[in-house]
């Protein structure tokens, strides 16, 4: 069983990955890597000389095939498994204005949900991200 924890900073070397809660015109916006995969929000694995907004962005775009978005950081997130290891990344929350084709591998999907989708990766973990990111948004 995973464990969700937010922190207001850790450093950033610990920084792994970031996730990017977005919406598109009111609806959270949720991708899948293949047809049948279940939905997840958009973000992924930092890579070398990147940072971690960088990071946020490469996801974004290369998940959704976003153009244009404001993206605001939220906070870092810890995901702690079973044996105590605790994994960090980085939460932001986007609204996007404008989406080019989807540049991603065929079969790559992009879902327009008012909340979170039944078919859901990482199901301890990803509620979690969302409702952070809603409450950010809202302030």
């Amino acid at each position: 069983m995973s464990e969700v924890l937010f922190y207001d900073q850790v450093d950033d070397d610990s920084l792994k990955s970031a996730a990017v809660a977005s919406r598109y015109r009111g609806k959270w916006v949720f991708c899948r890597k293949q047809a049948g995969n279940p939905y997840q929000i958009p973000g992924g694995p930092r890579q070398d000389g990147e940072n971690i907004e960088q990071t946020a962005r490469r996801e974004l775009y290369e998940e959704t095939g976003a153009a244009r978005f404001r993206l605001v950081p939220v906070c870092v997130y810890g995901v702690r498994d079973g044996s105590g290891g605790e994994r960090f990344g980085m939460l932001y929350y986007a609204e996007i204005q404008e989406f080019f084709s989807l540049p991603g591998a065929e079969g790559e999907k992009v879902g327009f949900f008012d909340g979170v989708p039944g078919e859901l990766a990482f199901p301890e973990v990803q509620p979690e991200l969302l409702r952070k990111a809603a409450e950010a948004a809202e302030t």
